[in-house]
């Protein structure tokens, strides 16, 4: 059961998140945020990725805070769901028309956190999130899941169809990356024999990796 749930509390949010690798994409999903509520069912639509997120946060202040929490409590909970990543084919990608918008995702699950974010939008907010804090999500995602991530945007016109084709092609790269190879179940896929856990992130209360 590759499964984990993490809570994030902090004096400016209040995060719990759980997560089922091998679900069917069922989500419970209440950020407060309306947009980031559809962008992370689309991610749980399309990875396969059972997510339960319940956050509080000051958005009277503004979505910064929120959205960047759930991105690293989000990223915490995938890490310890992986466990020592024995059996997983560690790289995914993707390529994601929407309508105009063409976006491309490819990841490893290596255990370095590394974002390379080549979008660009156009208007400053979608529905009730800052367009700006989007790649902040996908930073702290990265982050504290130990996934190098490559996000490329080709063309595109409409805001909210490139910002969607980010969160699926997201998606299906890690349904692709955190499959199990057949092939080779019961090996780490490194040539270290190791990919190693980074542990609890400050603020972070999680379940322990999955055996």
């Amino acid at each position: 059961m590759r499964t984990a749930t993490v809570t994030r509390l902090t004096r400016e949010t209040e995060i719990t998140v759980s997560v089922d690798l091998d679900g069917t994409g069922r989500s419970t999903i209440a950020t407060g945020i309306g947009f980031l509520d559809h962008m992370l069912e689309q991610l749980s639509r399309h990875s396969l990725m059972d997510l339960s997120v319940h956050a509080k946060g000051d958005i009277q202040v503004d979505d910064h805070h929120t959205t960047e929490d759930i991105g690293l409590a989000l990223g915490q909970a995938v890490s310890q769901a992986l466990g020592n990543r024995q059996g997983i084919q560690r790289y995914g990608s993707a390529l994601i028309p929407m309508d105009e918008a063409l976006t491309q995702v490819a990841l490893d699950l290596s255990n370095r956190p590394y974002l390379i974010w080549k979008v660009d939008f156009s208007k400053e907010r979608l529905g009730d999130l800052a367009t700006e804090v989007i790649k902040e999500w996908f930073q702290a995602f990265s982050q504290t899941a130990g996934v190098t991530l490559h996000v490329a945007n080709h063309y595109g016109e409409n805001n909210h169809h490139i910002a969607e084709s980010c969160f699926k092609g997201l998606a299906r790269a890690l349904r692709e990356a955190w499959a199990i190879d057949p092939r080779r179940a019961d090996a780490i896929p490194s040539t270290k024999g190791v990919l190693d856990s980074l542990g609890s992130a400050p603020g972070m209360i999680g379940s322990p990796p999955a055996p």
